[in-house]
């Protein structure tokens, strides 16, 4: 096999050296390090540290463990193949602590080769703000509908002048607002309304609203807004690897697409003819479609990507996907 940028040689050099020296296994590490600033008490506060498998041998990850219970790493995915990608997941554990903490996170990897990466992760969890649920949750729902959710936000640090002031989305599709309820003895009750609005784009919304306060110390208190929202047709894989494979090979991978309600695929098109695109004659209206889709690889070695567009009979935005292969050297 052959590594993508050309650290065979580096790997091999790798085995059994420490840490310190196994760079290939950092590079695949978009960062290696999290702040998750200052939360509220039982907020859900996560993080995924996500990394690509740049080589051609499939990368496997053997475990992640922590420096502190203040922090539970979980793999989501311990096989990752060529141009793949993987995450760490970092849960901060703001219902059983409080203060400031940090965990570093080991992830060791034993395929192809032995390494160790560290992650880092920090943060100050706020004892006198609770907030119930830990995030605002919205669960699936589908394009096209404007869905609401609540969360209620508690003050219990004995100052009667501390007050939000105010909340706000970095997202323009989520509108949050903030409304005082209950106000006594240097206590606070807050009920979060959060809109998705109808204009909100087919994937997953997972980030933060920013509650702002009075306090100058910590001025701001994120709240995680989490949900899936689902297009009228979806495909998958959302993204197709054709593999590894040799000059003029051929591989057939079938995707799927489908919908809640029947529909016609009226045209599946790619702007390379090396991939095979057929749909089946007289195809009729259905939930669920199975399309065959063919790579023939050509004579040059290196990564093929390109985009698959399908066109159906919904009025929905119509879905596109990534393929790609890599073509070996002889």
């Amino acid at each position: 096999m052959f590594c993508k940028l050309g650290l065979i040689g580096l790997l091999t050099a790798a085995v059994g050296l420490p840490a310190s020296a196994q760079e290939w296994a950092r590079k695949m590490f978009q960062e290696n390090s999290h702040d998750f600033g200052t939360v509220a008490r039982s907020a859900k506060a996560e993080y995924r540290f996500v990394f690509e498998n740049i080589y051609l041998e499939d990368v496997h990850v053997a475990g992640v463990r922590t420096s502190c219970s203040c922090t539970s790493p979980t793999v989501e995915n311990p096989t990752v193949k060529t141009y793949e990608k993987g995450a760490i997941l970092a849960h901060f554990n703001t219902n059983t602590f409080l203060g400031q903490h940090g965990a570093t996170l080991t992830v060791t990897i034993d395929k192809p080769y032995y390494a160790q990466v560290q992650l880092h992760v920090k943060g100050n969890i706020r004892s006198d703000v609770l907030v119930e649920p830990g995030s605002v949750q919205f669960g699936t729902v589908e394009q096209g509908t404007a869905w609401q959710q609540y969360a209620t936000v508690n003050y219990q640090g004995g100052n009667p002048q501390w007050k939000i002031t105010g909340v706000k989305s970095l997202n323009p599709h989520v509108k949050p607002q903030i409304v005082e309820t209950s106000r006594n003895y240097g206590q606070a009750t807050y009920k979060l309304n959060v809109v998705v609005d109808r204009q909100t784009p087919p994937g997953y919304l997972n980030e933060p609203v920013l509650l702002t306060t009075n306090d100058p110390q910590n001025p701001q208190i994120p709240v995680l807004v989490e949900g899936r929202i689902e297009s009228g047709v979806s495909v998958s894989p959302a993204t197709l690897f054709m593999g590894v494979v040799q000059p003029g090979q051929k591989v057939t991978k079938q995707l799927i697409v489908k919908s809640k309600k029947p529909f016609k695929i009226l045209s599946i098109t790619c702007d390379d003819k090396s991939f095979e695109l057929t749909l089946p004659a007289g195809e009729k209206a259905k939930p669920v479609h199975v399309i065959p889709i063919t790579f023939v690889a050509g004579a040059d070695p290196g990564r093929v990507v390109k985009t698959i567009r399908i066109l159906t009979d919904q009025g929905t935005k119509q879905p596109q996907l990534s393929a790609y292969a890599v073509v070996a050297k002889q």
